[in-house]
């Protein structure tokens, strides 16, 4: 069964407490909060033969054969390779399982997720399925960014905003998901995860703290000129992209920040804090909000998974952050 997040009871309650459901429901929200987790956990009770206000029941014959992954009536469509598009394809085949009669005499229901990681043709293909879908079938689109999606999917479905947990909860859930942890490192992942529960504990598998600490020093490196951009994008080719971009944007913005309100409690995580405000001292503004403006576009263009060079996109970032500092 789908892991039950408690930061999620109130809106679970609603959805369950239905007495008909939508035939699309956009459930929208940052990474990392559980949303793919109550999709399922709703998938489940909509597709139970003696579903309860707590969700299926998982004795029925419909939430075995859920549970045996052989359910002839659900469908789930997510791209086949991680972080690649879903193909026109790949929509057609959930098209015709639309249009087929339910087999078990109830609800068909497709999980689609994340929904913005179809192509244009491949969207296109899903809008009829969502303007008139077949029988009764339910459809549940899952999106971590609901900017990238066409206003057309959107209008066609109800659009539900997941909740971001209170730091309170998050710290409360993580103390059991992250036993090993000390509490300033739950925080600090929370931080690097931007107050997502579940993304904090996907960082942590994968090493982010080292990771981070890797970064830090070569910045530090790279302004006291111990090492060149070409030698740290060398080093750090192991490190995702995208994670080195949502770092360096972070650090721009707190850069722009401490400029405009020499504010010392707004520098951020201890790691960068003088490194901030050092360079918030020596850079001149219109030079920050050029470096910040570029970190976005290069940032979209890696989460657009465009063809990239990344050493030297990464090397072009490090030639720009070394001259940020006005020289006296």
């Amino acid at each position: 069964m789908a892991e039950a997040y408690p930061w999620q009871d109130s809106l679970w309650q609603q959805l369950a407490g239905r007495a008909q459901h939508a035939h699309a429901y956009l459930l929208h929200g940052p990474a990392g909060i559980g949303k793919r987790a109550l999709a399922e956990r709703l998938m489940a009770r909509l597709l139970c033969q003696r579903p309860t206000v707590e969700g299926a029941c998982g004795e029925c014959k419909s939430c075995l054969l859920l549970k045996a992954g052989s359910h002839p009536d659900n469908y789930i469509l997510e791209p086949e390779e991680a972080d690649k598009a879903i193909k026109v394809d790949q929509v057609r085949d959930l098209v015709s399982f639309v249009v087929q009669t339910a087999q078990m005499g109830g609800r068909k229901v497709v999980l689609i997720e994340p929904v913005e990681s179809m192509n244009i043709n491949a969207a296109n293909a899903l809008l009829k399925s969502l303007e008139e879908p077949s029988g009764d079938t339910v459809l549940l689109l899952v999106s971590h960014q609901t900017s990238r999606l066409l206003p057309t999917i959107k209008s066609r479905c109800v659009q539900q905003a997941c909740p971001l947990p209170s730091e309170a909860m998050s710290l409360a859930w993580l103390a059991s998901a992250l036993p090993d942890c000390s509490e300033e490192e739950r925080i600090e992942l929370l931080t690097l995860a931007a107050g997502s529960p579940l993304a904090a504990v996907k960082l942590q598998a994968q090493g982010v703290r080292e990771q981070r600490a890797l970064v830090v020093e070569g910045v530090k490196k790279l302004l006291k000129q111990q090492q060149s951009p070409t030698q740290l994008a060398e080093e750090w080719k192991t490190i995702p992209m995208l994670l080195l971009f949502d770092w360096f944007c972070d650090w721009s913005s707190l850069i722009l920040r401490y400029q405009l309100t020499q504010d010392e409690a707004g520098l951020g995580l201890a790691d960068m804090r003088k490194v901030i405000q050092y360079l918030a001292q020596k850079s001149a503004q219109d030079k920050v909000l050029n470096i910040q403006d570029w970190i976005l576009a290069q940032r979209q263009k890696v989460m657009s998974k465009a063809n990239l060079n990344p050493a030297l996109l990464l090397e072009a970032l490090l030639v720009q952050w070394v001259s940020l500092p006005t020289q006296k």
